[in-house]
């Protein structure tokens, strides 16, 4: 239950990014079939929802279903999409009582049909909800979010609606489909993996990463409270010197150029 989490006197992070790796590891080193890994990673999905929106994290992103796992056997792709289909349906409600807003990024087109309409409608019925955002990556790679981005500078370009000197880093973050959402202070992987696995390539350049050891389905809620306190003891420089910083040490990558 939520109402269990002690207070907590640092300041989260604004965005945290989640590469939620492990779980059919975990399941066979327990003796069970890989599809037990995820049902029981995403209860821990859940909780770890609640927990990110009750600390006051303002984004989170989990690394749900990237492009590439498109390439895993049928039969678990399938288990994997009949699982998120019921998760949504569970907890939509749940969603709005938390105040969470849920958006996503990455291919849906790729989703079966009736998984894409209840990610719609997931994403409708807490279109007005205020507090956290929860993005969930569904289909998603940084590689093919950058090339989509060259892609529409290309054709800006080629329409004469665009010069090539007028590219630079603030326009063609401007193209990309994460380009609402603030870059990630904190990203955690589990499992021991130090890979980003073509997850928010472009977006990761100043974020802090922090890999635990354990498989997902053990990750717990004080693992992510020890994951905020050790982000808070980061001194992010951004190029600049500490001198420089003064007393403002956790300043997210994207207010510092006044945009959050």
């Amino acid at each position: 239950m939520i109402e269990n989490l002690e207070p907590f006197k640092v300041t989260p992070p604004i965005h945290i990014a989640i590469i939620m790796d492990g779980n059919g590891r975990w399941a066979n080193a327990h003796g069970h079939h890989r599809f037990f890994g995820h049902v029981r990673g995403a209860r821990v999905a859940k909780s770890i929802i609640e927990a990110c929106s009750f600390r006051r994290v303002k984004f989170l992103t989990l690394f749900a279903f990237s492009s590439e796992n498109w390439l895993r056997p049928k039969d678990e792709v399938s288990l994997l999409m009949k699982l998120l289909f019921s998760r949504l349906n569970r907890e939509r409600a749940g969603l709005v009582r938390n105040n969470i807003k849920f958006k996503c990024i990455g291919d849906l087109d790729r989703l079966p049909a009736k998984v894409k309409e209840a990610v719609n409608q997931t994403i409708s019925e807490t279109d007005h909800c205020t507090g956290m955002t929860l993005i969930f990556a569904l289909s998603y790679g940084g590689r093919q979010e950058i090339a989509n981005a060259a892609k529409r500078i290309a054709f800006l370009v080629g329409s004469g609606k665009l010069r090539p000197e007028d590219v630079n880093e603030e326009l063609f973050h401007s193209q990309l489909e994460s380009s609402e959402i603030p870059d990630p202070d904190l990203i955690i992987r589990t499992s021991g993996e130090s890979r980003l696995s073509n997850f928010y390539l472009w977006q990761s350049a100043y974020s802090e990463f922090m890999v635990f050891p354990k498989m997902w389905p053990e990750f717990t809620r004080n693992d992510l409270d020890l994951a905020i306190e050790s982000f808070n003891l980061k001194e992010r420089r951004f190029g600049k010197t500490s001198e420089q910083l003064g007393s403002s040490p956790q300043t997210s990558s994207r207010s510092l150029k006044g945009e959050v």
